[in-house]
């Protein structure tokens, strides 16, 4: 894709996608399965490319966060087993069946619609049972006081007519935290799936280790592991990054081509709100993205960017479809030329600046921000 002709774009580098892919799965035992998540567009990438790049490279499962996301990835031509992470209304029963997506059960109502459902089209749906031992947002709620109501329940969602319970899962929320907290909830998903055996129930699947985990607590791993964030590059946490990290590379990285390059006086105000002064005779650069492009207002008078390789900060604040980057010192910058937005260390700078985390900044990247392929470059 030509980008000469793009004010703003975002480089999707397949083969780090490739390498992370490859660095995560040697982590893991033989027979050990991959799901690739590729909720929220993929983390930002792409879904319907980067759904293909997984199953192409081997990843026997994708996950998404909603029924919608799941049919964009079938129609996209994936074919890989598709699990549904959140609920799905009642009405959209019909599209599981339609595009064979696994679907989230996190209580026996909804198991029973569920059920009926599959009953009615005369098919079978997939389901993956949620169990939740710490999160408390969505699943079969486990404390060792309902313990045996709660395998109980779980056990008649199982054998309900017209659905397959194929897989049980749980989902830490403390891994790049606390392992007493995480251990705490392995303990628990492991005596939930002893409960369910005593009673009959058995599955193809448990797994419970998203990116941290997988990094962090190989012992969680199980029949399958769920990264996202490290599949695209980035730690959970700087403290697992360590010396000792698998050397994972970002996916993405955000450019922006110069629009006008301005010499201003010292003395002169920039941007809204009148928040930066030159303090000196300036050449600023005005670069063509802004928070209506998914750059957050909060790096405003904070953030740089790098143009022809020095390190660049931005003057004022950002405005919806533009900022300033002062130049002055860089020999040679002109209209046209290249400001690279996020890079790796960028990305998490910025997320750190502005108080949030990589995968918010990734998620972020708007719609109208071309994504633009790359592969062995």
């Amino acid at each position: 894709m030509d980008t000469t002709k793009m004010r703003t774009w975002a480089e999707i580098d397949l083969s780090a996608l490739e390498h992370n892919y490859r660095t995560l799965r040697a982590m893991l035992a033989p027979g050990c399965r991959f799901l690739g998540l590729c909720k929220a567009n993929a983390y930002g990438h792409g879904a319907a490319v980067i759904g293909k790049k997984l199953e192409e490279l081997g990843a026997e499962m994708l996950a998404v966060a909603c029924v919608s996301e799941a049919v964009e990835l079938r129609r996209s031509g994936v074919t890989a087993p598709i699990l549904c992470l959140g609920e799905t209304p009642e009405e959209c029963y019909p599209l599981l069946l339609e595009h064979h997506i696994t679907q989230m059960a996190e209580d026996l109502e909804t198991g029973e619609k569920l059920s009926a459902a599959a009953q009615r089209a005369g098919e079978t749906l997939t389901v993956n049972v949620k169990l939740d031992t710490g999160m408390s947002r969505l699943g079969f709620f486990w404390e060792a006081d309902r313990a045996d109501e709660t395998a109980d329940e779980m056990a008649r969602l199982c054998r309900l007519p017209g659905l397959e319970a194929e897989g049980l899962f749980t989902h830490f929320s403390d891994a790049d935290g606390s392992e007493e907290y995480t251990m705490g909830q392995f303990t628990k998903f492991l005596d939930a799936k002893a409960a369910l055996e005593a009673r009959g129930i058995t599955f193809q699947i448990c797994h419970c280790a998203s990116s941290a985990a997988v990094l962090n607590y190989p012992c969680t791993h199980l029949d399958m592991v769920r990264p996202g964030i490290a599949l695209y590059g980035y730690y959970p946490a700087q403290e697992l990054k360590g010396l000792d990290g698998p050397g994972l590379e970002p996916v993405m990285t955000v450019k922006s081509r110069i629009s006008a390059v301005r010499a201003l006086p010292k003395g002169t105000y920039v941007s809204y709100g009148r928040t930066a002064r030159l303090e000196r005779d300036s050449l600023l650069a005005v670069v063509p993205i802004g928070y209506g492009d998914g750059y957050p207002r909060s790096l405003s008078n904070r953030m740089t960017m790098k143009i022809r390789g020095a390190e660049c900060p931005i003057v004022g604040r950002v405005c919806m479809d533009m900022c300033m980057v002062d130049v002055t010192g860089v020999p040679g910058v002109q209209a046209g030329d290249t400001a690279v937005v996020y890079d790796g260390p960028l990305l998490e700078r910025a997320a750190q600046l502005a108080g949030t985390i990589p995968y918010e900044l990734l998620c972020a990247v708007s719609p109208r921000v071309p994504r633009v392929y790359l592969e062995n470059q």
